[in-house]
């Protein structure tokens, strides 16, 4: 699979075929093409998650004891991932 066709994959495509290429693994082996795609799929997914992380945790809010509001990613967050 090219890095363009795992670009254009969605979330549960991704975690579908990682499932998929764990269970060749155990049963037969992978070819080295397959353990390319692997990890691939497996950075692929890693960067959603945190990309994800990063959007909850910078709409994060906090109440001081004065009663003002802090919002966590205005003030620590909005950094951008790879």
């Amino acid at each position: 699979m090219s890095n363009k066709e795992i670009e254009d994959m969605n979330m549960k495509e991704v975690i579908d075929r990682i499932n998929a290429l764990y269970h060749k693994s155990e049963e037969e082996g992978l070819t080295p093409v397959e353990k390319e795609e692997q990890q691939a799929l497996r950075q692929k997914y890693i960067l959603s998650v945190r990309r994800n992380l990063r959007g909850q945790l910078n709409n994060i809010n906090i109440q001081n004891e004065d009663g003002s509001i802090t919002n966590l990613g205005e003030k620590h967050g909005n950094k951008k991932l790879h």
